[in-house]
Order: C-alpha cells, then structure tokens, then sequence
C-alpha cells in the first residue's frame, strides 16, 4: 500500500515562547516540499506522506525531525543552539533576520559594552567590526571623540558616518549613554545604505537603545569608580644631561658655551634649588578620577511595556582643571492601544558640561571657542628643565611664552555647557493583515554655551600677560523631522514578499552668537558689562536647511534559498540649487543560501549555514562641506571703503559660488560569503569597490579673477578593500571560550583632481594629493642613514650645494646627519627629489576579543590594532637642542657620535643649525611607522551565586575589575602613542583606565 498524502499546520515556538518567524518545514527526504512559516509561526504544507518525517530548521536553533504519524496539527519547540548569531539585525527603517540579509551590516549587542569604563560610545568600537576604522584622538574630558571611517575615506571632505539613535539624527555618539544601548548596527555597503540616500556615502550608524519588555519591573544598577593615566608620556633628558650636551653642540657650533662646569656639577647634585631639575609632566599632570553610575527600570504587560533610565559621569582629567559632568536621562514606551494600533515614545535628555584649561596666550580664535589645552601640553613638552616652576617667593620662572603651571593655577578654563533633548511619538497600525501604516514625528534641540575668561597673570617682576578678557558664545540648533511609511509583510508558500515605502521631510535650524570684551577690573569680576566697553566685539548668524525625500525598499525570499533586495531614495535638499536639488540614489542585492539546497544535504551534520552576497548601488553625500548654501553668491559686511575723506562702511563680494554644484556621489559594489559550521563557528568575508564621482573641490582661478577659487563637483577617488570576521564559541561543562577575530584592508586611490596631476593638502604642507596615489600621504625628502664621516657629508654638498633649488642654504653637513636620496636621479637635490612615504591612514585594521568563562567567574580581552600607518613628528616631539624653549627626549641619549656610528639619533647640533631638524625640510627620518597592537580592554568578573544574593531581594549581582588602554605595543622614534592626533604632540593625551564595578539586578 502507498501511504496517503495529508495536509499538516501547525505552529513555531522558541524555547522562550515566542514565535518563529521564517522557520523552515520540509518533508524529509525531499527538499523541494517545503514551506517557511509566517509572521505568526503558523505554518500550512501540503502533499506530505502521512508516514514520513518533517524537519524543522531555522538558523541559530536546534534542528528537529519529527514523524508525521498521520497527524494533521504539529506544533513543536525549537531549542536554541547558539548564542553566536545574532537573530535580528536592525537596518534601514526596521529589521531583518541576519540569515536573510543580503547587504554588509555589523552588529554588536549591549554584551560587549558593558561594564567598560568608557565615557564615550565611540572608542568603545575600536576593534569590534572589520571595516570601521576607529581612531582614538585624545583623552580630554568631554572632547574624547573618536574618529570613525567606514570602509576607508571616501572625499576630500567631510568623511564621518551617518550617525542615528533609534532613528533619530544625532551627528555623535556623545548624546547617548553606552548603558542604554540594546544594539550597534554598522551598514557598510550602497545595499545596506541606500535608504539614507545622500547622507549615506560615508556609512550609517544605527544605535537601537533598550525597551521594556513583557513582565515584572527589573530595576538594574552599572556603576564603577576607575583611575586614569596617560598611555605613553615622551621621557626627557634631565637637566645635567641636557646641560653638558647643550655645551657641547655649542662650541661646535663655535660658540661660548652656556653653563660653566660648576655648574653643570649643581645640575647633577641636584641640591641647589637654583640649578633645578624640573619634571614638568610630574608638575603638571595628576591621576585622574572617573565614576559613572546607571539605574534601569522596565518591564510591562503584553498591552504596555516602558524602560526608564537616568545615568551620571563625573571626570577629573589628568589635567587639573580638566573635568567633565554629565547628567542624562530616556524613558522608551510603547502602548498597544488595540488589536491594530500601536503607539510608541521615546523621550531623552542629556546635560553634558565639560572644561577644558587653557593657555594665556594663542585664545580666541573662532575655531577654538576661546582656547584649549594644547598650548599648555605644547609648552610642558617644550620648556627646559634648568628652568624653575616657582620661585621660593611664590613667583614663577617663565620662558617668552610664560609658565603652563601659571596658567593651570590660575584655574582658567573654557567651559562648555550643553543641553540635547529629543523626543519621539510613533504609531503603528495594522490596516489589514500584511499591510502596516507608521508614523514618526521627532524633535532634536541642542544647545551650547561656551565660556572662556582668560585671567590677567604677572609671573615675576619681569613679565606678565596680557590684559584679561571674556569670549562668550551660544550654539543652538533644532531640527524636527516626519516619517510616514507603509510596511507590507506576506508570505505565499514558499515566496515571502515584504514591500516599504516612505515619504520623510526634515528641517533644521541653526542660530550663532558670539560677545568679547577685555580689560576687566580684575579677575574676580567675569560678567561680561564688567569689561571695557570700547573693547567690545559681538559676532552673530542663524542658518537653517531643509530636505525632503521618498524611499522604498522591496524584499524577495523563496524558500529560504534565493534572496532579493531592492532599494530606491530620492533627496531633495536646499544645500543645492532648485535646479539641482534631487538626489536619486538606488541599490540592487541578492544573495544564495547553498546550504539549503538538496545538493548540499550531505553537508548537514556539519554546514549550518553557507550564503553568497553581491551588491551594487549609489551613496550621495551632501554633508561634504560646512557651507549651508555653496551654491548661492553672498556678500561680506565688514568692507571699509575711503569715501569723502572718511572710511565708511560697505559690502563686496569674496567668492565665487557655481550654481551647479551638487551631490558628490559614491557607486559601491561587493560580494560577499558567510558561513557557519557546526553551529560553532562563523565566517563573513567581504570584498568592495567603491567610487565617488564628483568631490567638491576647489577649482584654481587665475589673479585677475579676482575673487576666491571657486568650488566645483571636480574630484574623484576609489576604495577597494577585503574584510574577514572569524568566531569560534563552545562550552564544556562549566567552562565556556570564545574567540571573536577581524581584520581588514583597505586602500583608496585618488583618481582626479580636478584636471591637475598633483596639489598639497589645504591643511597640512608636508601631505601631497597626486593622482593615481593613496590620499593623505606625507609628501617629504628620503633619507637613507647618516653620513659616516664629515668627509663623506662633504663630499655630498660638493656635489648637490651649488645645484639650483638645492634647500638647505649655507647649513653645513656633518658625519651624522641624514643622508638625503636624490630620488630621481637628476644629480640635483632639490624640491622635485620629495616623494611619498606613507599615509595616516591605515591600510590594515584588525581586533581581537576573548572571552572565556568557569562557574561564576568571566574573562574578556580585547586587542586592537593597526598596519601600514604613519606618523610624521616634528622638532617639538623629539627636541632639540635650542636652549630654555625645547627639552629634548632621551631618545637624544643614544645620538650619533664618531664613536657610536651604530645611533638612533642623528648629531647633536645647535638650535636649528643641523639639516637634519625636521623644521629645515620634513625627511622620512620622521614620518614614522605607527603600527600598533593595543591591548584594549581587559576585564575580570564574578557573578555572586543566587543562593547568597536572592535571599535579601537582588535577583543577581556581579563585581568586576575593568582596564581600558592596558598597553600598547609599537616601533616610534620616541615613546609617544600611536595614535596621536598632533604632530607636536599637543594633543591631549589618550587615557589608560583601571576601574572597579558592580552590575545589580532586582
């Protein structure tokens, strides 16, 4: 007898019981009788041998066979497999199952920012996901920002990520508590991407805070108390050395040396205060305080669920004076008012007020708001250690620029205030079944007050600052947005059909004013009327932009093998001209799934997962520059013109504005593959192309034009690059490993400049922009060793000295100093010789986290680091040999002498009189290779056992040990970090942090 075919239904439940979406049913033995179930977890499969067998499968959970028996209803429970996949994956205006997606997105969920002392978001990513190159900077309280690329640099311009928090446009990662973060999503590619159209290019960011879910109120307290160091500060020599070798190069340079041997003796003593040795980092910088403290609440019913939090940090810097307090606060709800209709808000507030110590000099710049901390680090690198910080009767020693210990006395900062509020209301409803309508009205206020009083200081008898004055300036900007979308969801057999469309329209405004007098009566009276009144200045401008867009994206799945992907946006935006306004910005992907082919059934055991990727589609980037409206002709205010033998006032034209500039625009394409094998290890490899056409640049104009260059859609430049992300996880008994490794490579290529071949870096001189090269190069004189002998450097000059263009005038080479390369080989040493040594950027990312665990004991480490980047230093970072104005490093220790030819460092000469100083022409000597390893993160946890906690109400409770920054490993000239984001070092610096903490849950 032939067993008789029957219909079965049934439902997908996880072990948590909620439904699965997407599961798979085949009747095994026969691949092509399948289905998939639906929104629900119902599934309805047809033809199926009431005799035979169905296999349940969904990825990420425990495949189960299970025998018809002529039954017409199966439901059954899927046990999860693994923790390693990640289910969903929040994209574009929603969220789809990572087995299904078809672009390059990274995710990372709140487990691995937790419990880490870090005050920012952003330099918490360093080395989780391969493709988003994050730079550290600095360590100033407040200003810790780190700087993220997506995939490499893609513009002579503005190059930063889109950034979204539940949505909502931020521009930082600072308005956001890492404590409220459920997930990070990082869409890489134009397939991911493109839904955000012309804010797209440089990638998007989408930050999914927590919600409240379904049962009794959880509250949960993250706090921890840490220290803070420096990573790396530059050793110098002491006073006794740089004394005796100070004389030294100065009766070389056939001069009177300085100090007397009585003394340079005093200097080594160390017992005349009048002969000190100055540690100025030690008289400087502290150990500083950091503790943060987060308190949770949520819960809900299936009708109401609600997450409130409020979170507080408190920093004292390294620096005195440097602080930062920050208070913030975000409630999520979200309502089902009925069987249709959902509505959802989203409140946030967040106070960040930070201060920053500054200079009595080099202040009030417009780009500065008033000043900041590198002028007192610039001076701490430089100034002499023979010189004294205070004098037994309270006054300082100075050099010209004065005392930094003065200034960091004198308590004077510039304060920033700000304030960001946001919120949200959405609503949900189900027209029919399939068929969802949202709405999203958002409202984003920011505000700042900067505020800087420099104080009027006299230092000794013989010198003092300039008159106190007040710079005072307000920031604000609001930007309030609408989302209308249609959602469509329907599964027909083995086809799933999911459909969106969308209309968004946003307008920002933004509004500046700036107040400065000087000449207060003294310090202690800082209101701004408390100034002279003659030395008034005020400054002011509002600004606003608007845009308005339709986007669509459709998805088409068959049976769970063949995936489709399709998306369009349209921007229009008042950056640009009416005529050149819209933006269309379309996306095209799909992807395989062999392993659910029949082919590949012999592969089950041990193949979860095997998927290929291919994309293509176009990015815009409409943030490329600062200029709200570059394509409209203004006028500038401020001309003075002689009229009737009077200066009277009037207006002119500057610049040249085209009225056709318009989108630069990035077209990207990729393939992919991911993998999974034994449900223990995954595997993503990714390779991309992406070109952007049309870079504003500025277009070169002849003298007699008169006016500014001009900026044009002229440029054009490629990325390509590789990345791989390889995890394995396990457990045994009551031990758990994982191992989590990334790595990318990445290298662009400048393709067009506008019609010329070459041009330096608006920004930087010794960076050169040549076509058919990797853009921020160092362009400088290569140099091979030093010079033997003085007859060997002579021999050299009598060669290249009396050639035209020859650069280092009448300075005489010594045995010792570099050796420069005529790298053309046209027997002249000049200009034309300067070539390429490497770029800022790195051409290798990579990151490694582990994580291990036994009992209630847990274990996590996380490396980052870096390949095929350089640094350039100057004279500041090093030192020279220039008396009370510079402090030379020990590096200078082990310079060339006749008798120690095998050196690190070339002669020691005076002042600037060596051609080897870095300020007589930039050489490779000191563009250096700033590859790095760096022990990121490493944290050391035990969860205390619920017998102990439960008992007296807490639900559970771990302690934790946590450092940032534990070590770096490198090959720079002199130890300074890496990551340093000045070329004399004045930059504040990065932070080491160690911290204590405890996780409470009720």
């Amino acid at each position: 007898m032939f067993a008789q075919n029957i219909t079965v239904s049934g439902n997908v439940k996880d072990d948590t019981g909620l439904e699965v979406i997407g599961a798979t049913i085949i009747v095994e033995g026969n691949a092509t009788l399948g289905t998939t179930t639906d929104i629900d977890g119902n599934y309805v499969l047809n033809n199926v041998p009431s005799n035979g067998n169905l296999v349940f499968s969904y990825v990420g959970m425990k495949s189960q066979t299970v025998a018809v028996n002529g039954r017409s209803r199966i439901d059954i429970t899927m046990a999860s497999d693994t923790e390693l996949l990640e289910e969903v994956v929040v994209v574009g205006f929603g969220t789809q199952r990572k087995v299904n997606l078809t672009g390059s997105v990274a995710q990372i969920d709140n487990k691995v920012l937790e419990s880490r002392p870090v005050p920012n978001v952003s330099s918490a990513l360093q080395g989780l996901m391969p493709g988003v190159m994050v730079t550290s900077g600095q360590g100033r309280p407040g200003q810790d920002e780190a700087t993220i690329r997506v995939r490499g640099v893609g513009t002579l311009n503005k190059a930063d990520p889109y950034i979204l928090v539940d949505g909502i446009e931020t521009g930082t990662m600072n308005s956001v508590d890492p404590n409220d973060i459920e997930s990070i999503s990082v869409l890489k590619d134009a397939a991911s991407a493109a839904i955000y159209g012309s804010k797209a290019s440089n990638g998007v960011i989408l930050i999914t805070t927590k919600r409240g879910k379904t049962g009794k109120p959880r509250i949960t307290y993250n706090g921890y108390m840490g220290l803070q160091y420096p990573t790396e500060m530059i050793k110098r020599i002491d006073s006794y050395d740089y004394a005796r070798l100070y004389n030294k190069a100065m009766e070389e340079a056939g001069l009177q040396p300085r100090f007397s041997a009585e003394a340079i003796q005093k200097f080594k003593d160390g017992t005349d205060p009048a002969y000190p040795n100055t540690d100025w980092y030690d008289e400087a910088y502290r150990t500083g305080l950091q503790h943060s403290h987060n308190v949770n609440i949520g819960g809900g019913t299936d009708d109401v669920k609600y997450m409130a939090s409020v979170g507080y940090l408190d920093q004292k810097g390294i620096l005195p004076n440097a602080q930062r307090q920050q208070f913030n606060g975000r409630t999520n709800m979200d309502m089902q008012v009925n069987s249709r209709l959902g509505v959802r808000l989203n409140l946030a507030y967040i106070k960040n007020d930070y201060a920053d110590p500054v200079s009595s000099y080099a202040g009030g710049s417009s780009s500065n708001e008033g000043g900041s901390s590198d002028q007192i680090i610039r001076q701490l690198n430089r100034i002499a250690p023979w010189i004294v910080n205070r004098n037994p009767d309270g006054t300082y020693g100075t050099i010209s620029d004065g005392n930094p210990i003065a200034w960091l006395d004198a308590k004077q900062t510039v304060e920033r205030l700000n304030q960001n509020f946001t919120g949200t209301l959405g609503a949900d409803y189900k027209i029919v079944d399939g068929l969802t309508a949202t709405g999203t009205l958002s409202h984003v206020s920011n505000s700042r007050h900067s505020r800087y009083f420099q104080k009027y200081i006299r230092y000794n008898p013989n010198k003092e600052t300039e008159p106190n004055h007040l710079d005072e300036r307000y920031y604000n900007w609001n930007r309030t947005t609408f989302d209308a979308i249609l959602n469509y969801d329907k599964q027909f057999g083995l086809h799933s059909l999911k459909a969106m469309g969308g209309w968004h329209t946003e307008k920002y405004n933004y509004s500046y004013s700036r107040a400065y007098r000087e000449k207060f009566p003294s310090n202690d009276l800082t209101d701004m009327d408390a100034g002279d009144a003659a030395s008034q200045k005020n400054w002011g401008n509002s600004r606003e932009l608007a845009m308005l867009s339709w986007f669509g994206r459709v998805n088409y799945d068959f049976a769970g093998k063949y995936l489709l992907e399709a998306n369009v946006r349209a921007d229009a935006s008042s950056r640009f001209a009416p005529d050149y306004r819209w933006g269309y910005f379309p996306s095209f992907s799909g992807a395989w799934r062999l392993s659910e082919e029949s082919f590949m059934e012999g592969t089950q055991g041990w193949l979860d997962n095997l998927k290929i990727r291919a994309s293509w589609g176009l990015l815009g980037n409409q943030d490329a520059l600062d200029d709200y409206y570059p394509w409209m002709n203004t006028y500038n205010l401020d001309a003075k013109y002689l009229l009737g033998g009077s200066l009277q006032s009037g207006y002119y034209q500057k610049g040249y504005k085209l009225p056709t500039i318009t989108w630069e625009k990035a077209r990207t394409w990729g393939v992919g593959l991911d993998a999974t094998l034994n449900n223990k290890i995954n595997l993503t490899v990714d390779y991309y192309d992406r070109k952007t056409n049309g870079i504003i640049m500025d277009v070169p104009v002849p003298n007699e034009f008169a006016l500014d260059a001009y900026k044009d859609n002229v440029g054009s430049m490629v990325n390509r690059g590789i990345e791989v992300m390889l995890s394995y996880t396990n457990k045994w008994g009551d031990w758990s490993f994982g191992a989590t490794g990334n790595a990318a490579y990445n290298r662009n290529e400048i393709l067009d400049l506008g019609g010329v071949q070459q041009m330096n870096d608006p920004n930087n001189g010794n960076i050169r922009r040549i076509v058919g090269e990797r853009l921020n190069s160092y362009y400088a004189y290569k140099a091979d060793g030093f010079f033997d002998s003085d007859q060997a450097a002579q021999a050299w000059m009598d060669k290249y000295s009396t050639q035209a263009g020859y650069p280092f005038g009448n300075r005489k080479f010594k045995g010792g100093d570099l050796i420069y390369q005529d790298t053309n080989n046209d027997g002249k040493m000049n200009a034309d010789d300067r070539t390429l040594i490497g770029s800022k950027d790195p051409s290798v990312t990579f990151g490694l986290n582990l994580t291990a665990g036994y009992k209630n004991f847990d274990l996590s480490m996380i490396f980052t680091g870096a390949a095929g980047v350089y640094r350039m230093i100057n004279q500041e970072v090093t030192g020279f040999f220039d008396g009370d104005d510079s402090h030379p490093a020990t590096a200078w220790l082990n310079a060339w002498t006749p008798e120690n030819k095998n050196a690190k460092m070339p002669r020691i000469a005076y002042s600037n009189t060596s051609p080897s100083i870095s300020s007589q022409v930039m050489s490779s000597f000191w563009i250096q290779n700033a590859s790095y390893v760096r022990m990121k993160n490493l944290q050391i946890g035990y969860t205390l056992p619920k017998g102990v906690v439960n008992p007296i109400g807490i639900e559970n409770m771990r302690v934790y040990f946590s450092s940032e920054n534990l070590f770096t490993l490198h090959n720079m000239l002199v130890n300074v970090d890496p990551e340093i984001s000045s070329e004399r070092a004045s930059s504040f610096p990065l932070t080491q942090t160690h911290a204590l903490g405890v996780s409470i849950s009720f």
